[in-house]
């Protein structure tokens, strides 16, 4: 049995629920990813649990999960007893298996760097951003036993993001892949750029709400759920 916890926002609640209908949700609390594993489990005859948590919550940190706030809860405030009433990393995998985690798509607002990196400044941009993923994967590591999967940039539609905005989340983006992902450690990248790029630079419109709201549809969400889903269990299963 493994123990798998999701931290999200608002985008990762879009596929957490998936295509379910938003009223059964609110009756039942089950959507799409939650009916998979109750699938999963059925046919494989396992008992692996999976629960969301915001992360971190609007009141007393903030509505912000940016590279800088993980870095800032995580490693800079990390021990043994919760940062702002938020779980540390301590915490968190003392109880978990799994951690997932994510970033909401104003984190593709992107600024240009200044040639000054700063690991402990707010501010987005890329310079900034690998500090503290490098920092993040350091801490990570420290938890051999626990496997991490992150999520690749969400970006904006391009009604709501500069091109050159798009093209730094672009480069930041590969820069995870190519160069800050190493081989056979405990941290794995689930690739939601691509399923909502397709290929481009922007969040495609038929994604999106509608080309001024970057959150995903319900179409869109509905479709990668499942994508999601067999990602995680195929971690469980093969360190894939």
């Amino acid at each position: 049995m493994k123990k798998i916890i999701f931290l999200h926002h608002s985008t990762g609640a879009s596929v957490w629920v998936g295509k379910t209908n938003k009223y059964i949700y609110k009756l039942t609390k089950r959507g799409d990813v939650v009916k998979y594993f109750a699938r999963y489990n059925r046919e494989k005859k396992t008992s692996h649990s999976i629960q969301e948590l915001l992360f971190p919550r609007s009141s007393p940190y903030g509505w912000n999960n940016y590279p800088f706030d993980y870095y800032n809860i995580w490693v800079k405030n990390g021990g043994g007893t919760s940062y702002m009433n938020e779980p540390t990393l301590e915490k968190l995998t003392s109880e978990y298996d799994i951690i997932i985690f994510k970033h909401c798509f104003p984190g593709s607002r992107i600024a240009e760097d200044t040639g000054k990196p700063d690991i402990n400044s707010d501010e987005k941009k890329i310079e900034n951003y690998k500090l503290q993923y490098n920092a993040l994967k350091a801490r990570m590591h420290d938890f051999p036993a626990t496997k991490f999967i992150l999520w690749t940039p969400a970006v904006c539609t391009k009604n709501q993001m500069t091109e050159d905005e798009a093209k730094r989340t672009q480069s930041f983006y590969r820069w995870i892949l190519d160069e800050w992902k190493e081989k056979d450690d405990n941290i794995f990248i689930w690739d939601y750029y691509s399923y909502e790029t397709e290929g481009g630079l922007y969040l495609l419109d038929k994604n999106a709400v509608s080309s001024e709201n970057s959150h995903p549809n319900k179409e869109f969400s509905g479709r990668v759920a499942p994508l999601f889903c067999k990602f995680i269990t195929d971690v469980i299963e093969n360190g894939y």
